[in-house]
């Protein structure tokens, strides 16, 4: 579902009088474009190295205390269960979820795991456009594209992109900020 948005760029009164308020209008919609398909790969040994720490130390619970084994099937059952269904589940799920989109008027994200969040940055508010490679996204070929905003509500995040089409939507949202004829404040 579509819906028209207006949106105020304020550019030089502080009461954002009409007289001097340009208005853009964006349209919310749903973002079409997914991540990467490597995102899933990312996501679940993210989610196997959260569980590491509690393998590691179950380990060693059952090293140094090899008495109650009751107790460490117990545990070592719940971690399997818990575990798996985290590494298996999670990366299905914001696959499904996470969406982003970009045109000449703004930037769309949708994404969130229990709570799913609807972002939109205009173009005109653009600041920044970063990206970030941690190992495990250079390993998969994996780049995050970071929109920075004035907005209090932070950044705009867009998560598992090939490296590739991290690079071009980089290049391509600097163009569109540069050509912008109001200040990102």
């Amino acid at each position: 579902m579509e819906q028209g948005v207006r949106v105020e760029d304020d550019e030089s009164s502080p009461a954002g009088s009409a007289d001097n308020t340009a208005a853009t209008s964006v349209v919310m919609r749903e973002p079409s474009w997914r991540p990467s398909p490597k995102a899933r790969v990312l996501w679940a040994v993210s989610a196997a190295l959260m569980w590491l720490p509690l393998v590691v130390a179950q380990v060693v619970w059952v090293l140094v205390t090899p008495v109650g084994a009751g107790w460490h099937v117990a545990a070592a059952a719940a971690t399997v269960v818990l575990g798996g269904l985290h590494v298996a589940v999670v990366p299905v799920w914001r696959y499904r979820v996470h969406r982003w989109e970009m045109d000449e008027t703004a930037v769309y994200t949708r994404s969130g795991w229990w709570t799913q969040e609807h972002r939109i940055a205009p173009i005109s508010r653009i600041q920044t456009v970063d990206t970030e490679r941690g190992p495990l996204d250079r390993w998969l070929g994996l780049t995050t594209v970071t929109v920075t905003t004035a907005s209090a509500a932070g950044a705009v995040e867009i998560v598992g992109l090939d490296s590739r089409v991290a690079d071009e939507t980089v290049a391509r949202l600097t163009a569109l900020a540069a050509s912008s004829e109001t200040d990102a404040t």
